[in-house]
């Protein structure tokens, strides 16, 4: 057995002195103090590990964008205990068994914290999706505008029809890319594209407001549960609220980059910005962070999206053209805190959202809270500690993110996955991760 002691730990009762007992991969105990020799961790926060259910790993087939080596790294460097990777953008992309297993046989032995795996749905793939749920699929991601990538192709409301029942059935959640096309009131036709409003102004909140709108619609009809990932338009927290009102299996989720960045602050040609749905101005942040605060947004998660830095066009500067995704497993933490902290949230508000909710979403019951018998999925951090982010320090594939230059509050120093340090005093150890499949 192992202990960890400090004068922070996160317990469901609060931050409080306490020392975690650890039994192989497992937390034994809890106590008000050591029994007998512990680690000491001062006046770190100790905490569950985060978990991000929003992660483009792009492996197999497009390695070149991230991989699961280098994406486990920086979760694990930005205290990510558990991950989930999307279904596109890896080629094949994750919409059939055969191409499941595929990404299962390249991830096995390059994991750092643990991997679950999302899968998706396409228009015609509906007699795959029971065959992948009962493999351990997480739930299954879809689009309701183009992909970036045409063999990911967008569904249509009579799709999510066949589909939704089947999930239900399955006991899975249909995960949404909730942007719908709508006539643009402004003509885009002259836009200059290196000028960041063209592009924010080329997919409006309507676009949003509307699918949400369909997919609640779609709940109520078939039963089946439904997440929005990344949520940025504010205006459409009132259908949410009231969805959520009525008692509907919905859940929601937003990025950091849609709670710490501004459209105001976006310099004309500044690519690595560029996400979809888009960074909007000030008084939408404000707004989601009272969703937020107020519970009608659920969780938060990185949708952490890299490209190799040439899609990102950084020589032109075309927003209209460059790859939209934005690179920020490893930030999440300190970005939240540092905007978190301003606004008078706690530390427990942070762990609620980017640790319990994760895991509700996830059905995973044996992780997200320091207490007997849960997983030793755990992170030490410093709130109060600086640090101005730098190429150097990312351990992403790729170091292009809007990120660059901002200075945030917290640093992780050490993580734990199953009990195992994978990262100590901010150095890498050694990888302890393992393949996560959904349960019944």
């Amino acid at each position: 057995m192992a202990t960890l002691y400090s004068r922070r730990v996160l317990t469901p009762e609060g931050l409080r002195p306490a020392a975690v007992v650890l039994d192989g991969s497992r937390i034994a105990a809890v106590l008000d103090a050591p029994s007998g020799p512990a680690q000491d961790l001062g006046d770190a926060v100790l905490m569950p590990g985060l978990i991000d259910s929003h992660v483009h790993v792009n492996e197999p087939g497009r390695t070149a964008w991230e991989g699961f080596e280098t994406a486990t790294q920086a979760a694990a460097a930005g205290g990510v205990t558990t991950m989930v990777d999307m279904p596109l953008n890896a080629s094949p992309v994750t919409t059939s068994l055969d191409a499941l297993h595929q990404k299962l046989a390249v991830a096995a032995d390059k994991l750092w914290v643990d991997c679950g795996f999302w899968g998706g749905v396409v228009p015609g793939n509906a007699p795959e999706l029971a065959a992948m749920a009962a493999a351990g699929v997480m739930g299954f991601k879809c689009f309701l505008c183009h992909s970036g990538i045409d063999d990911f192709p967008n569904v249509t409301r009579s799709d999510l029809t066949a589909a939704m029942p089947i999930l239900r059935d399955a006991g899975v959640p249909l995960l949404v890319h909730a942007e719908l096309e709508q006539p643009i009131a402004e003509a885009l036709t002259d836009a200059d594209p290196r000028a960041y409003l063209s592009y924010l102004h080329s997919r409006p909140r309507a676009f949003e407001d509307a699918a949400v709108a369909m997919v609640i619609a779609l709940v109520e009809e078939t039963g089946c549960p439904a997440h929005i990932v990344h949520l940025s338009s504010a205006t459409a927290l009132p259908l949410i609220a009231a969805a959520k009102a009525r008692g509907l299996p919905l859940t929601v989720e937003t990025c950091p980059h849609y709670l710490c960045l501004t459209a105001e602050e976006i310099p004309d040609g500044a690519t690595q910005f560029k996400c979809a749905p888009p960074i909007r101005p000030s008084e939408n942040r404000e707004a989601l962070w009272r969703g937020l605060l107020d519970g009608t947004i659920d969780l938060v998660v990185s949708d952490h999206s890299p490209c190799i830095p040439g899609l990102k066009l950084l020589d032109t500067g075309d927003f209209l053209s460059a790859w939209g995704g934005i690179a920020s497993l490893q930030l999440g933490l300190s970005s939240i805190w540092t905007e978190a902290s301003r606004r008078g949230a706690t530390i427990a508000q942070v762990s609620r959202w980017m640790t319990t909710a994760p895991a509700a979403l996830l059905g995973l019951t044996d992780r997200g809270a320091i207490s007997p018998g849960m997983r030793a999925d755990l992170v030490a951090w410093q709130p109060q500690t600086p640090i101005t982010i730098t190429a150097e320090q990312i351990l992403h594939r790729h170091k292009l993110t809007p990120y660059l230059g901002h200075t945030q509050q917290g640093v992780v120093t050490d993580t734990w996955v199953g009990g195992s340090a994978v990262v100590a005093a901010g150095q890498l150890q050694e990888p302890a991760g393992h393949i996560l499949r959904r349960t019944p």
